[in-house]
């Protein structure tokens, strides 16, 4: 019976059927006519590119790469299609999307799966959950017995979803780590003492975590913060055992510090709250690339939503994945005080943050990657990722420039094989109806996702993320 299913599938619809339904692909599949944006910087009008199996064998101009015989071929003239982007900095499983409220309860492999199938509707091939809810050493002697939801979702890889790595909990000064609710709060390793900074880091290598986050930030002046014997320690330990390290840190002095002692990434801006990167800091960067000591440093800007407007909030994208409520709920207030005058301010702020901080550490050799925080409260999955990504460019990236940080240098800096579309990497991309490289918001336009070689369902999703919105608002 799989047999006769699988060939009446290669036969309707030239092999679609079978990508709808979740079914084993065709061997071959090309697809031809699109303007092909690769992930590198170069774009191909009509071209043509190849699929096999779950990956891509390759690409160019229609009529100028060899089809293997027998592919089928499907025509997406008058589409563009950008690789599936990369989001570094996820904080996934702890909400029931419907409602928006968050507990540790929710944290099981069901709602995390549901929350990387939302990234998926997006066109989002790979997250980053970071302070995920895992089973973790209280560094007591005990442990603290929250399962293994996270390793077993990244470790399954569900189709139909976005690939998913963990960071694990991370490690912060208690109560100085993961905000926004109190289901989080304790996720950290909460480490006082060099002693257990280094036996945590020990604990979360354990998980095999993308990379080992750290918070150094003292909350305004609330709390303590990880000192720098302390963090220094953090670092030596993750690069013993072969780990980078992504930093939360806030000031200027602590992000000398880190980069001297040889930190990858950054979540956020690597200087905040006023100050900006200074001459010291960007030699340090320079330096460090100059002499191949982890030259491969990222970050990424995480700049907020207040340079979109009411009719931006009012888009297709995101009303078909979040109940009408909870957008008036989360964002009702800063939506009604919105005028053009106050969206102009905001888009100036973005230019002078772009020239005075984050494209300055760009030049310098940094790259910058996409990461939204997406995933708590009132930062809908998918869609704060997506607000992130246009924003870089009324901070002063150019559209391309913007595609190629959230596709191919996002994928790189975590190591996973997306984001290009090239030969032997993973077959995930997104078909636009229109061209972001006009206007960035045009990638909000996404007619069709493909992940791994094959559709993503977004009509069964949607259908089933609406039934459980409040009667009368689906």
């Amino acid at each position: 019976m799989h047999r006769a299913v699988s060939v009446s599938c290669l036969l309707l619809f030239a092999g679609f059927v079978c990508l709808m339904n979740g079914q084993q692909p065709p061997r071959s599949t090309v697809f031809e006519g699109a303007r092909l944006i690769v992930g590198d910087g170069t774009v191909i009008e009509d071209s043509a590119f190849v699929m096999e199996g779950t990956q891509f064998s390759r690409a160019g101009r229609r009529g100028q790469i060899q089809i293997p015989a027998g592919a089928v071929r499907v025509d997406l003239s008058g589409k563009t299609v950008i690789p599936t982007k990369v989001d570094v900095h996820g904080h996934i499983g702890y909400q029931h999307d419907f409602d928006g409220t968050m507990a540790k309860e929710y944290f099981t492999r069901e709602n995390l799966i549901d929350h990387l199938e939302r990234m998926a509707y997006y066109g989002v091939g790979g997250v980053v959950g970071i302070a995920d809810l895992v089973d973790r050493s209280d560094l007591r002697g005990g442990r603290t017995n929250w399962g293994n939801a996270p390793i077993r979702v990244r470790d399954e890889m569900p189709s139909g979803a976005a690939l998913f790595l963990t960071a694990g909990p991370g490690i912060a000064w208690p109560g100085s780590g993961a905000q926004g609710h109190p289901s989080r709060a304790d996720v950290p390793y909460p480490v006082t003492t060099v002693a257990e900074a280094r036996a945590a880091v020990q604990d979360n290598a354990l998980m095999k975590p993308a990379f080992i986050k750290i918070w150094v930030d003292d909350r305004g002046g609330q709390t303590k913060k990880l000192t720098p014997e302390i963090y220094l320690a953090v670092i030596e330990e993750a690069h013993r055992l072969n780990l980078p390290v992504a930093a939360h840190n806030v000031t200027l002095a602590d992000a000398r510090i880190l980069m001297r002692a040889g930190v990858e990434g950054w979540v956020h801006l690597p200087v905040r709250n006023g100050e900006v990167p200074d001459d010291e800091l960007l030699s340090i960067i320079r330096e460090r690339i100059a002499k191949k000591d982890r030259p491969n440093m990222w970050f990424h800007p995480n700049v907020g939503s207040s340079a979109f407007t009411r009719e931006d909030w009012n888009d297709p994208l995101l009303r078909e994945t979040v109940p009408p409520e909870q957008i008036q709920e989360h964002w009702g207030a800063q939506l009604a005080a919105a005028t053009p005058e106050s969206v102009a301010r905001a888009r100036a702020n973005l230019k002078q943050l772009g020239a005075t901080n984050a494209l300055k550490l760009r030049a310098a050799g940094m790259k910058i990657v996409l990461g939204s925080d997406t995933g708590q409260t009132r930062f809908f999955i998918g869609w704060m990722g997506q607000l992130e990504f246009e924003n870089w460019v009324w901070m002063g990236l150019t559209p391309m420039e913007a595609i190629v940080a959230a596709t191919r240098d996002s994928a790189e800096a975590v190591h996973l094989n997306t984001g290009l579309i090239a030969p032997g990497k993973n077959a995930d991309f997104t078909v636009l109806d229109a061209n972001p490289l006009d206007n960035i918001a045009n990638s909000r336009r996404i007619s069709r996702v493909f992940l791994r070689g094959r559709e993503v369902d977004r009509a069964a999703l949607r259908a089933k993320w609406q039934a459980r919105w409040p009667r009368g608002r689906r």
